[in-house]
């Protein structure tokens, strides 16, 4: 089993800055791609940006340039760097990890808690 557990969310003022992190445990071989996706409220969810074991990166056209994803694959973590915050960023959070896991040779898509971001104007 694998778990993904958040932090960073929170309340920010437009222009703000903040950072999530997320982190993967339990019985992995291997972590290939990281990353996240948002959902507001009556909203499908997003994906926000995405990271590849080999550190290829993809984002969503509506935050290029204003959030930055890294990792860790050390320790399996994954990163959101999030800059000049604005309201319409406001949602639910959602870290994911393709992991392969002992028993299995293909990669399994493990989803974190989520985590509020509130952004006012």
């Amino acid at each position: 089993q694998v778990q993904l557990v958040e932090s960073g969310g929170g309340l920010v003022q437009a222009g703000g800055s903040l950072r999530l992190s997320c982190a993967a445990s339990g019985s992995i071989f291997r972590v290939d791609s990281m990353g996240w996706y948002r959902q507001a409220p009556g909203k499908q969810r997003d994906l926000v940006a995405s990271i590849s074991i080999g550190g290829s990166t993809n984002y969503a056209d509506s935050v290029k340039g204003r959030f930055t994803i890294s990792r860790d694959s050390a320790k399996n973590t994954v990163f959101l760097q999030m800059n000049n915050l604005k309201p319409e960023d406001t949602a639910v959070y959602y870290c994911y990890a393709d992991a392969v896991v002992d028993i299995s040779p293909f990669a399994t898509r493990y989803w974190g808690q989520g985590t509020q971001i509130n952004v006012s104007s």
